[in-house]
């Protein structure tokens, strides 16, 4: 299905994990597709893979935290392709040392903090604000910005990156509302707990069955369920859609907190009412 054929379009953080697996899919579909991750060679490697297997595709060094790196990759983009239909914000500083910083508010330091907005909120700004141009010349676009059901609620690590993904819930719905009168679709991903290879190799089996009960389905995300996500909102299907905040989480925010205490019970007995339980 080559519903991406003709399109042009960026995948930030793509090097590994879901901006990998967006990128490879989008491709699939017949993009042209602009791997731009402050991680060059792992972008590079991606990028060649996809070219080796019939895809077009091709990587640009890109720092979010710095604007000159953002215009300079539109330029390039602009120079190479003299076009641009969609964008995936999905790149954010998940770091080991950013991450282990991020833990109490009580014990933050305020570096942790700034530096989880300047990357992750401010960038994923730039980003849009440096695309809006050509896509505004031609009067379309679709851009994806990948936020995180951390947003949504509360846990006991996290919280300057749970802050800054929640801002950019926010700053999807203001570029909906400011532009989709000019053909600008904005939205928002916001995966659950994905098995990237960072998540298989730092969270404990016992966590991962913990945060399983609570899923409605019996698996689970992988990186091609964030990616399958995306490369819908990018296309014609989804030309309706704008402005929303979409969970590809396993439906672990569906449900009342209680649901995990008798999940076992109900799939034993569906038919049971919860005071049965």
């Amino acid at each position: 299905m080559l519903r991406l054929k003709n399109r042009v379009g960026i995948v930030t953080g793509s090097g590994k994990d879901i901006g990998e697996a967006t990128a490879r899919r989008l491709a699939s579909e017949g993009a042209t597709v602009i791997l731009a991750d402050i991680a060059f060679e792992a972008a590079s490697n991606v990028a060649a893979s996809i070219v080796a297997n019939g895809g077009q595709a091709s990587a640009i060094a890109l720092d979010l935290a710095e604007e000159d790196s953002i215009r300079a990759l539109y330029k390039e983009v602009a120079a190479r392709h003299g076009q641009l239909d969609f964008v995936h914000n999905n790149a954010a500083d998940t770091r080991v040392e950013q991450m282990a910083g991020d833990m109490d508010l009580a014990n933050m330091d305020a570096a942790i903090w700034d530096r989880a907005f300047d990357v992750n909120t401010r960038g994923t700004m730039l980003m849009i604000k440096h695309a809006l141009p050509a896509m505004l010349a031609r009067k379309q676009g679709s851009i994806v910005n990948t936020s995180s059901g951390a947003a949504l609620r509360g846990d006991f690590y996290g919280p300057a990156y749970a802050a800054s993904k929640s801002a950019i819930n926010c700053l999807t719905v203001y570029a909906a509302t400011q532009y989709g009168k000019q053909g600008i679709r904005c939205n928002v991903v916001s995966p659950g707990m994905v098995l990237t290879h960072g998540a298989q190799q730092t969270v404990p089996p016992a966590q991962l069955k913990r945060i399983q009960t609570h899923k409605l389905t019996p698996y689970l995300g992988e990186p091609d369920d964030i990616a399958a996500a995306v490369a819908w909102l990018v296309s014609d299907d989804a030309r309706f859609v704008t402005g929303q905040i979409i969970q590809v989480d396993g439906g672990i925010t569906a449900h009342m907190p209680y649901f995990a205490e008798n999940s076992a019970a109900f799939d034993a007995d569906p038919t049971a009412r919860p005071d049965e339980l």
